[in-house]
Order: C-alpha cells, then sequence, then structure tokens
C-alpha cells in the first residue's frame, strides 16, 4: 500500500479527493490537513510515502510544505495541486522539491497515476503546463524591485515602503519605476497586477 496525505484548505476537496483514492486498492488516505502547518504536522505523525498538497493554503502554503518535508521527511515525495498553476510556481515546486504537479481540473484517474509514479521515483508533470513554462518569458525585475513592487499592493505610501526595506523614498520611488518601465505598464498598481498575474510574486 502507498500512504498518502491530502492537504487542500477546502474541506470538499480534501474529501472528495480522499473518495476518489479510496477506490484505489493500492493506495490509502493515512492523513488529512486543512493547512500548510497542519500538513507538516500530520506528514511527521503518519509518515505518508506521498503528500497530495494544494499550492495555495493558508499559514505556510504549498511551496513552503514541500521544502520543509524535503528536509525533515525526504522519503516522503510531495506532488503539488493547483487550481492555477504558472510556469514560475512550476519553477518554484520542483525547485523545493516536488516529484509532482497537477492541476486539479485533471481526469480523476490521473492522481492516483501520477501518486504511483512519484512513489516508484519518478517526476510528473502536467505536460500543458511544461510547455507554458518552457515557453513563458522570464521575469525582466531585479529581486529588489519584486520586493518593492509585492509591498506596493495595496498602494502602499513609499514612505512605509522605504521603511519596510530600509531603503531612502527616493530609491523605493527609482525601483517602482523601473518596473514600471521594464513591465510597460502605467503605474505601480498594474505593475503589481502584471508580475502577480505572471507569478513572479
Amino acid at each position: 500500500m502507498i500512504r498518502v496525505l491530502l492537504a487542500d484548505d477546502e474541506e470538499l476537496i480534501r474529501d472528495a479527493l480522499a473518495a476518489l483514492l479510496d477506490l484505489e486498492p493500492d493506495l490509502e488516505v493515512v492523513a488529512r490537513a486543512g493547512d500548510g502547518r497542519a500538513a507538516v504536522e500530520a506528514a511527521l505523525a503518519h509518515r505518508p510515502d506521498v503528500a497530495v498538497v494544494d499550492l495555495q493554503m493558508p499559514f505556510v502554503d504549498g511551496l513552503e510544505v514541500t521544502a520543509e518535508l524535503a528536509r525533515v521527511l525526504p522519503s516522503c515525495a510531495v506532488v503539488i495541486l493547483t487550481g492555477r498553476g504558472r510556469p514560475p510556481h512550476l519553477q518554484q515546486a520542483l525547485h523545493a522539491g516536488a516529484k509532482g504537479f497537477l492541476p486539479k481540473g485533471s481526469p480523476g484517474g490521473t492522481l492516483a497515476d501520477v501518486i504511483r509514479r512519484v512513489h516508484a521515483g519518478s517526476r510528473w508533470v502536467d505536460p500543458a503546463l511544461a510547455a507554458d513554462a518552457l515557453a513563458a518569458p522570464p521575469c525582466p525585475l531585479t529581486q529588489r524591485e519584486l520586493e518593492v513592487l509585492r509591498l506596493s499592493e495595496f498602494g502602499t505610501p513609499v514612505a512605509e515602503i522605504a521603511s519596510r526595506t530600509s531603503l531612502s523614498a527616493g530609491t523605493v520611488r527609482n525601483h517602482l519605476s523601473a518596473a514600471v518601465a521594464k513591465l510597460g505598464v502605467a503605474n505601480r498598481g498594474e505593475a503589481f497586477q502584471l508580475a502577480h498575474e505572471h507569478g513572479w510574486l
């Protein structure tokens, strides 16, 4: 039997996945978790062979869960499930140690097959997401520009961003202007939106 942990913040999704996997004779759901912290705790308590983890969860997201499990329970292969995967998410998941990356809209039998594959030591990435990742443009922003742009999400004043980053207000304005120019948009709100849509934040 392949022991499986399910981690998703939506109970209906968790229960539906558990019911689907319970139909498989070689898979056993040994634990369920509704957030990232609970997922890591459940993995340590139940020692699953495979953890199926939602990308976006409260407290600790799926990428952080993946990295933590790679550190504290390396025998557990992680499959990331996502409602809307983007190329940077796929790259980040693989760098964090995920062995599989699967959209939630995949056919029902695909998840069981992916669990078996990663348990056997293979990797599996949804072909459409892999193709998108190969064709995706790289992020043109520096890490500092991304940091400043991330902090500007809710129209945060430049002075507050400067205080949080230990930069001068002029430097913050320069980083925001550079981000706007590099992304070819009209203002920092549009820059934030575009960077968010591409998964760069």
